[in-house]
């Protein structure tokens, strides 16, 4: 079990090194395909010019968008290039409002879509949209890469943020082929629920599915000794030293999340090592 078609999205050349140098150490331990949609961005709005805008400003901001996608094509040519592996990159331009639908017709062909964090200091407008359009509209699971993250192969311990919900499940399915090579799998329960099925043994029936595929698991069950999920997470990884978290994303909607906060989004936000979603 393996992933053989990889993609990733280059709208910046700075914030873009961390996800190419995953998705070329992960197409070189996997023998897959590495794709790059190298995507100028007109961020203007439409419908918003100022009075008396002409032709000329809309050509402007063509023509730069154009140049970008140009010099985005060429560097991640040259990186590639330089790797050995199976790979394939091309251009195209795309307004800032409609990014989400050029991202999700190309991740709904892959199986798996490395991309760079969305939130951070100097974060470019449309990598929140990007992140959310291969995940909701392509249907794909995402591997987010913090920027000072090295490139992995194949993880050595893999944290699951298990809260018995359909998105920590798909996403569990969905990263199977890392949880199978990974020297150790954790699979974190916070504050599990007193009454119910599995209080006896939370997290046992997935240790179990998974143990039968032939990962290496052990179950961690913390109490929420901080506020946010998030930071119980992260702090976890750090003490254990891992390589990657999975877990499902947005349990609660977008906009609830993009308004108050959430675990997925706050994940996005603080992680220091990659980060394994779906939805």
């Amino acid at each position: 079990m393996a992933y053989k078609s990889l993609l990733t999205v280059v709208t910046d050349s700075g914030q873009s090194q961390s996800a190419l140098a995953q998705i070329v150490a992960l197409a070189n331990a996997q023998d897959a395909h590495a794709e790059a949609l190298c995507l100028g961005v007109d961020r203007s709005q439409a419908g918003y010019y100022y009075a008396g805008a002409n032709a000329l400003v809309l050509q402007e901001t063509l023509s730069r968008a154009n140049a970008d996608a140009d010099e985005l094509l060429t560097q991640t040519q040259d990186y590639m290039g330089k790797s050995g592996i199976r790979w394939s990159a091309e251009s195209g331009v795309a307004q800032i409002a409609d990014i989400g639908r050029h991202v999700a017709h190309r991740a709904r062909f892959s199986d798996l879509v490395v991309l760079p964090k969305p939130y951070g200091k100097d974060r470019s407008a449309e990598a929140e949209p990007i992140v959310e359009a291969a995940m909701f509209e392509g249907h794909a699971p995402i591997l987010v890469t913090p920027d000072n993250a090295a490139p992995f192969e194949r993880p050595g311990t893999v944290l699951i943020g298990w809260n018995e919900s359909v998105e920590a499940m798909r996403a569990i399915r969905c990263a199977l082929p890392f949880l199978i090579q990974a020297d150790l799998v954790r699979i974190v329960v916070i504050d599990p629920p007193r009454h119910g099925p599995d209080r006896s043994d939370p997290g046992g029936l997935l240790s179990q599915m998974l143990a039968r595929h032939g990962a290496k698991c052990e179950i961690d069950v913390l109490s929420k000794t901080m506020t946010r999920v998030s930071d119980i997470l992260n702090r976890h990884a750090a003490d254990c030293e891992a390589d990657m978290i999975v877990m499902g994303a947005y349990g609660h909607s977008r906009f609830r999340e993009a308004i108050l906060g959430g675990a997925t989004r706050n994940m996005l936000e603080q992680a220091s090592v990659p980060v394994f979603l779906a939805h």
